[in-house]
């Protein structure tokens, strides 16, 4: 498959406004491509555009849509169009994620959970396909390690990645001979603020964390490579973790994972580290 050329390309990121998100924007302004950022923080997208177009000379037009709704789909398609524009690639990339046991979790916020980590990437897909198709562009879902993987203190999070990358896998053999790449990335532990958001490091196990701008490289060498499969894993260990993942039996892997997402785990390192 031909490289992309970049120049022609209005690539829709959700997310656009911090971590993996930004760096997607950033990487993609630099090779030539215009931009349509995504996300619920108006004014954070507003200043990447300007930042963008000031230093890259392309268009970055900054849309705030709010993925947990049912109608996020139509509504993104709707204010595109609105804008002028028309979808090439698209990269959904927003998320989030919880920690704490599943039956102590808040139902509404577990619902917000799936609508942007599950309904909204099929929603996205759906609406701008087919100009994707008709562009031969692209389709980037940013799944997770958290999709190979039961994981116990984010039962839900992990579950919704592991459909994200199903989902992804499956496009990618529908849209074989179509002329557009789809596939999944699936990063590990990260500089953003998914912590934050989450509210505990405990949600990453300590895992040494790589860079946005890492995970996105890894993203575009793997868009522009000569024949891209359905998904792509950020980082060396974290491929080798996944190939292990797969010989182990699923009682000792899920097991494994409840005691590495154990707070007390952590706590007691750190005061072996103290002492």
């Amino acid at each position: 498959m031909p490289r992309p050329d970049y120049r022609s390309q209005t690539v829709i990121v959700t997310g656009a406004s911090s971590g993996i998100g930004a760096a997607f924007a950033h990487a993609l302004a630099a090779r030539g491509a215009n931009l349509i950022l995504v996300a619920r923080r108006l004014d954070r997208l507003q200043e990447l555009a300007a930042e963008l177009e000031r230093k890259h000379r392309v268009s970055a037009t900054a849309l705030a849509l709010d993925l947990t709704s049912p109608t996020a789909g139509p509504d993104l398609k709707a204010a595109v169009a609105g804008a002028g524009l028309t979808a090439t690639g698209l990269i959904n990339n927003a998320g989030f994620g919880t920690f704490g046991e599943f039956a102590g979790e808040d139902p509404a916020r577990l619902a917000q959970e799936i609508a942007v980590d599950v309904a909204a990437p099929v929603q996205l897909s759906s609406a701008f396909l087919p100009d994707i198709v008709a562009a031969q562009g692209f389709l980037i879902n940013v799944a997770s390690m958290a999709a190979y993987t039961p994981t116990p203190r984010m039962a839900v999070y992990g579950a919704t990645k592991a459909f994200v990358l199903n989902f992804t896998e499956a496009l990618w053999v529908e849209l074989r001979g179509s002329g557009v790449t789809a596939f999944a990335l699936s990063p590990g532990a990260t500089s953003t603020e998914f912590n934050a958001v989450v509210g505990t490091d405990d949600a990453t196990a300590g895992a040494k964390a790589r860079t946005p701008e890492d995970v996105v490289a890894t993203a575009l060498s793997h868009l522009e490579s000569r024949n891209p499969g359905p998904s792509v894993i950020d980082g060396r260990s974290n491929r080798v973790s996944a190939s292990v993942g797969r010989l182990v039996p699923r009682r000792a892997t899920v097991t494994m994972m409840h005691r590495l997402t154990d707070p007390a785990r952590r706590a007691g390192a750190k005061k072996r580290t103290r002492v």
